[in-house]
Parts: structure tokens; C-alpha cells; sequence
């Protein structure tokens, strides 16, 4: 049943955006709920790795997925340029893997030396030990979307870190935080 009033609403002029604008959209924005992985990519014989919630799977035929990259980054430098990457989905008890591969500044040297992986059958690309589930890709379209790029990648490898019995505790990104799924 539609109801009389129009919905209340903050209106935003894209071409005019200000810090109220931007301040009542992050707070907006914090309130969806999303996934928690990592990204990596090989590049110049070098482990790029950083956190990700802006993820999603496009299509099952053939199986494809997008990933959200802040184009000033290293890791989107690294995935455009490798042209394959993988993407570890990540349990709630790797929230720590998480912090530290999202903190700025963090070594180009050495980043994933206190992370437990092994590497993805095609691109050589980091595949997060425990990670819920894994996926190795095949960019096949970037897309620039305001300060970031949009990746599409099609599915060629993928695998579980966990048994299936113990993939029910994802880390969940929400209202500028982490949390889980069980408690």
C-alpha cells in the first residue's frame, strides 16, 4: 500500500557534493551489511593483497564477479596489471588478517609474511589459508565508477578452506565495523 507522504529524504546534487552530503551518506552507507575478503594479485614478482567488502558474484554462466578498487591503490595498480587475481572470502575469526591487510601504508615488502596462504593453480595469486571460499579470476572488463574501478572477472579456479561443516561464521562488515554471523 503506498503511503501518502514522499519518502524523507537528504537530496544530494551529484555535481555539488559537501561534507554534509558526504558525512550523511557514510552514515547511511555504514548501515549495509556486506562480506569481508581479501584480494591478490601478483605483480612485478610481488604478493599485492588488501580487504574488500565491495564484492559481489554477477552470473553463474559462465561464473563471474566484480570487485570494487579504489583506483589510487596498490592492489588495483596490481590487479588490472596481472590480469588475474584471486578473491578469499573470510571467516569472522580472521577479522586480524582483515585489519591488517586494510591498514594504509602497511610494507609492499613482506606484507603477507604473517598471513597463511598458498597459491592459486593459475596466476600464482594468494589464496587466504581458512579463507570460507576462494576464487581465482580472469579480469575480462574494467569499469571506472567515480574514485574506483570496477573489476569483472570470470571464475577459473575455486576451492574451500574450511570444511563445509565449519563455513557458518562469516566476517561481516556493518556500521563501520566487523562482526559475525553466530555468536
Amino acid at each position: 500500500m503506498e503511503l501518502p507522504d514522499a519518502a524523507p529524504a537528504h537530496l544530494i546534487d551529484p555535481a555539488a557534493v559537501d561534507e554534509e552530503d558526504a558525512g550523511a551518506y557514510r552514515l547511511l552507507a555504514a548501515d549495509i551489511a556486506s562480506g569481508v575478503a581479501v584480494v591478490a594479485a601478483r605483480h612485478r614478482r610481488r604478493d599485492v593483497a588488501a580487504t574488500v567488502t565491495g564484492f559481489l558474484d554477477v552470473s553463474y554462466d559462465p561464473p563471474t564477479m566484480l570487485v570494487s578498487l579504489f583506483e589510487e591503490g596498490r592492489i588495483c595498480d596490481a590487479v588490472e596489471s596481472a590480469g588475474a587475481w584471486t578473491l578469499s572470502v573470510l571467516r569472522r575469526d580472521q577479522e586480524g588478517v582483515a585489519n591488517w591487510l586494510a591498514s594504509p601504508g602497511n610494507p609492499v615488502e613482506g606484507l603477507l609474511d604473517r598471513v597463511p596462504f598458498r597459491r592459486a593453480p593459475g596466476s600464482g595469486a594468494a589464496v587466504l589459508d581458512g579463507a570460507l571460499a576462494w576464487f581465482e579470476l580472469a579480469t575480462v572488463a574494467v569499469h571506472t565508477a567515480a574514485t574506483h574501478r570496477l573489476v569483472v572477472g570470470e571464475v577459473t579456479a575455486m576451492g574451500r578452506g574450511v570444511r563445509e561443516a565449519q563455513a557458518d561464521d562469516p566476517l561481516v562488515h556493518f556500521a563501520r565495523g566487523y562482526r559475525g554471523l553466530t555468536r
